[in-house]
């Protein structure tokens, strides 16, 4: 039984184990480093293996890191870089193809709008009417009637300068609907920028916990050396420093990952390079609820474009009520007729009477479609507003952390540092208890760049319109249950 188990169970999963690893090693060798902030504050060469495989701290840290060098680490560096929020934005509206494709939904409708103010065109006509006909004086004549004849439609009723006015406010609806689309781009754009901001800001503070995890291992394997520690104990602050290593890897493929999705949304394939902005901003006033829901029902690029579009849609139906208003056709004819050998000519006038179709059936269906964007109005407005408490729940609660964090948890937190690390000089303090407060230290300052994350990106949204996906395919004016059923649009 075990040489079947082995045979069948294990030697398989040694012999994959040992055909993957190989391959994982060389992909995250491959994988390109995080670029430093600013200056290279912690140099590391495309040979770091940090985080990939298990190595043992090299030495003991020669002195603990000092509440100067936390200090240091807080201060704004100066970026020698051109990569702005105005700069991507500026290239975001250059090059982003969704804001094309809103572009050219305006100029297609326009297109259609020309189309459908052009009055008809005549027809012209040959009429030869019985032809090698006989006749008293002749046998086998050209015919009774040789000539040429045009037709014209007369259209009533206003019927193409009424289309023309329902394809006009349909461009209108589009270009409500290229403003909406603008905002998603450029709330996107801000929004990861922040994020990039910020998870490069979590790159260096967990590089800062690897040293501290690094310095708890070392002190460990001193104390197991001096018989005050357990080997248990060195297995699990082996573990420790392992997953500590794992989770900078992991604020590393986020920031990629946070840079790609900017990249992309600015339409230019960018290598990670540092960003130039701040992800700190000076709270001036704290945005109302109730103010917020008054801009989105009246100045949001949604609402307007479902109001334009309901204006469109009235002008459908008004134009679908005269279509049953014949036409007039008026042909006029003129030739040589050669049984009386005389010049003649003709004239017809004729029109279609309704008296079965009415157009009662698509007048019946602009109603529902009329009906239907009332509704969708309203509908619009209620969506924004649920939207809008979600975001604004979020950005509350996130705007509420980043005071507390700047005024009281950080502080204290640095403060509870700098007593322990005195007390320490002062052989007062081990140093395990020491590390342990710079962890929590370190913990708390990437909490705080969380919640500076979410409370930037929700008052993004909030005063965005909460308009976002800047890489979804810009919306056509024209809705489901539109009616264009004719070659040439009415």
């Amino acid at each position: 039984m075990s040489a079947f188990y082995f045979r069948k169970v294990l030697l398989p999963l040694v012999m994959l184990g040992g055909a993957c690893v190989p391959q994982l090693l060389r992909a995250q060798d491959a994988f390109p480093l995080v670029p430093p902030a600013a200056e290279p504050r912690n140099v590391e060469t495309s040979r770091d293996q940090v985080g990939r495989r298990f190595i043992p701290p090299s030495s003991f840290p020669k002195s603990p890191a000092g509440v100067e060098d936390l200090m240091k680490q807080e201060t704004p560096q100066s970026l020698e870089t051109d990569l702005t929020l105005d700069a991507l934005l500026m290239m975001a509206t250059e090059n982003n193809p969704t804001l094309v494709q809103a572009q050219q939904q305006i100029q297609g409708t326009l297109g259609k709008a020309l189309e459908a103010g052009l009055y008809p065109n005549p027809t012209f006509y040959y009429i030869a009417e019985q032809i090698f006909v006989d006749s008293e004086t002749d046998t086998d004549t050209p015919g009774e009637f040789q000539g040429g004849a045009v037709q014209q439609e007369i259209v009533t009723a206003n019927k193409r300068e009424i289309s023309r006015r329902k394809y006009q406010q349909r461009a209108k609806t589009a270009e409500w609907m290229a403003v909406a689309q603008q905002w998603r781009v450029c709330n996107d754009v801000r929004i990861h920028f922040w994020k990039t901001l910020g998870h490069r800001q979590i790159v260096d503070i967990r590089r800062e916990l690897l040293k501290a995890a690094e310095d708890s291992a070392l002190t460990t394997r001193e104390q197991v050396n001096l018989g005050q520690a357990t080997q248990a104990e060195l297995h699990l602050s082996n573990v420790s420093l392992q997953r500590t290593r794992l989770s900078l890897l992991n604020a590393e493929n986020m920031y990629r990952s946070q840079f790609a999705m900017l990249s992309s949304l600015v339409g230019v394939e960018l290598e990670p390079q540092p960003l130039k902005g701040k992800l700190v901003a000076d709270m001036e006033s704290m945005i109302d609820f109730n103010q917020a829901v008054e801009n989105l029902y009246s100045d949001s690029p949604e609402v307007l474009a479902a109001t334009a579009k309901w204006q469109a849609d009235c002008i459908t139906l008004e134009r679908e009520r005269v279509e049953p208003v014949p036409n007039i056709f008026v042909k006029a004819a003129s030739g040589y007729n050669h049984e009386s050998r005389e010049p003649v000519a003709s004239v017809q006038i004729f029109m279609e009477v309704p008296i079965f179709d009415r157009n009662q059936g698509t007048i019946h269906q602009a109603e529902a479609d009329l009906a239907r964007q009332n509704a969708e109005i309203k509908r619009t407005k209620l969506r924004l507003r649920q939207d809008l408490a979600l975001h604004y729940q979020k950005y509350l609660t996130a705007l509420q952390h980043v005071i507390e964090f700047q005024s009281v948890i950080l502080p204290e937190a640095k403060a509870a540092y700098a007593n322990q690390l005195d007390a320490y000089k002062g052989d007062r303090q081990n140093w395990g208890d020491v590390l342990k407060t710079q962890r929590e230290y370190y913990q708390l300052r990437e909490q705080y760049v969380h919640h500076l994350i979410t409370w930037r990106t929700n008052e993004t949204l909030i005063n965005g319109f909460l308009l976002h996906g800047g890489l979804k395919a810009a919306e056509s004016p024209t809705p489901p249950g539109h009616i264009d059923s004719v070659a040439q649009p009415r």
